[in-house]
């Protein structure tokens, strides 16, 4: 498994200074200590399971920038007609980043129901009809496929199997939410 906050690292590094990148639960925690950009959206606090519908009616909304949206398994879990929904779209300007560590973090670390089990997010994205979908577990290899990510076409699925977050990255404060939502709007308006 993967360091979770390395992870995230290589998708500051490789992200273009028009993408848009949504994060929630335990990311949205993480992701400030990253990057700091204007077109950053930390959808915290959330409904686990709204970020990927938030970031799709974003791509949509821009169909010229790409938008990468990022979150837990056990939110993914929550939501998981949501992939649907993506490819139903026919929304190519996506990508959405699966952080796969078993537990549902922000809420004390109990584990999912699919902990355990053989459930693979990145089969379940293909079988809607994801034709990028990829599991990494090894962060030389995530940075790799991630250098050349946004050279595919989307939408893209990449699950990132990582550890438990370090309890200090997720003791991050969230910005107030309608500054938040102001800055956000206001960067997506110049574009």
């Amino acid at each position: 498994m993967m360091n979770v906050r390395e992870s995230l690292e290589v998708l500051s590094r490789v992200r273009g200074s028009d993408d848009v990148v949504v994060t929630n639960q335990g990311s949205a925690r993480i992701w400030p200590l990253v990057s700091q950009h204007p077109n950053d959206f930390q959808y915290n606090p959330s409904t686990m399971g709204g970020a990927i519908p938030l970031a799709l009616g974003v791509a949509i909304a821009q169909p010229n920038r790409e938008v990468v949206v990022v979150s837990g398994d056990g939110a993914l879990l929550m939501s998981l007609g949501s992939l649907v929904s993506v490819i139903g779209s026919g929304c190519q300007n996506l990508t959405i980043i699966v952080l796969e560590n078993g537990i549902y973090e922000v809420t004390g670390g109990q584990r999912t129901p699919a902990s355990g089990t053989a459930l693979d997010f990145s089969t379940i994205a293909s079988g809607v009809g994801f034709t990028n979908a990829h599991t990494f577990d090894d962060l030389a290899a995530w940075s790799r496929h991630a250098e050349l990510m946004f050279e595919t076409q989307g939408p893209r699925f990449v699950n990132l199997k990582v550890g438990p977050a370090d309890r200090q990255d997720l003791q991050t404060p969230a910005e107030v939410a309608a500054e938040q939502i102001h800055r956000f709007q206001t960067a997506l308006a110049n574009h």
